[in-house]
């Protein structure tokens, strides 16, 4: 029989040593491998879990392919919106793989990376879709252990989010400022867990905002998670509607106002 405090997820870690296996190390690699120039991102890169905004901006053609993108698994875009270029990448789901991309983003020459998830509502701010500044995920996946040691949540980090409170004031579409629960097994989100979110009082459910915090703070790198509350998880008719364009015009202009506010952690 397994001991309680006999998991390798918790146990048998120290988080100050740095890893062997490094992203700078693999993108040399790619770069050899197939045969792809060095040369940055921009520095502001989003990730698209979902891939409606990327699929969004290659509709209407203002998406262009990185040249200098040598991840193995994904393709970065460059594009630029009211006078700001971004990177972004489209379908990294769940929390290892958004990590994983974001560590390649920050090896790449990143300075400010923001991620928006599309997220099942737990407790109500209204009709979905929504946005929510995740201020704070709790922490059930796997990833973030590999991080920081455990805890419950996983945080913004702080000066990032003074930042961003003007934001949040003025903001159209609104924003909402809660928690949310990440977790690794979409479907296994049952009664009880949910009941129990509810009873924390977390605005909704996405799968990679706990990591990318804890992510931050073990690498120090400005890190803004959102959820776009887009469904009732599937308890409703006609549920997972983002609105125009699948939402993306709303996200691009919620990430640009970000990219504004948190211009001092860009350079």
């Amino acid at each position: 029989m397994i001991e309680i405090n006999n998991h390798p997820i918790i146990n048998d870690k120290d988080h100050s040593m740095p890893s062997v296996f490094t992203p700078e190390n693999l993108l040399r690699e790619a770069r050899r491998q197939k045969s792809i120039p060095e040369g940055p991102v921009p520095g502001i890169c989003i990730l698209d879990p979902d891939g409606d905004i990327v699929q969004n901006l290659i509709a209407s053609g203002q998406a262009k392919i990185n040249p200098h993108w040598a991840c193995y698994h994904t393709q970065m875009y460059n594009f630029t919106y009211k006078g700001l270029e971004f990177g972004i990448v489209g379908n990294a789901v769940g929390a290892s793989f958004a990590v994983l991309v974001a560590e390649e983003m920050f090896a790449c020459g990143c300075n400010l990376l923001v991620s928006m998830t599309s997220a099942g509502q737990i407790v109500s701010k209204g009709t979905p879709p929504y946005f929510v500044l995740i201020e704070k995920a709790l922490r059930d996946e796997g990833t973030s252990y590999h991080y920081q040691p455990p805890s419950k949540f996983s945080v913004i980090n702080p000066q990032l989010l003074e930042a961003l409170k003007n934001m949040l004031d003025e903001s159209q579409p609104p924003i909402f400022l809660g928690a949310t629960w990440t977790t690794d097994a979409p479907f296994r989100e049952t009664e009880t867990a949910i009941e129990d979110r509810r009873s924390q009082g977390i605005l909704g459910v996405e799968m990679e905002a706990s990591a990318l915090y804890a992510f931050a703070r073990a690498k120090e790198k400005p890190v803004v998670c959102f959820a776009h509350i887009t469904n009732q998880m599937g308890n409703v008719e006609n549920d997972f509607e983002k609105g125009e364009a699948q939402g993306s015009r709303d996200a691009i202009e919620v990430i640009y106002k970000t990219a504004e506010a948190c211009q001092l952690f860009i350079n």
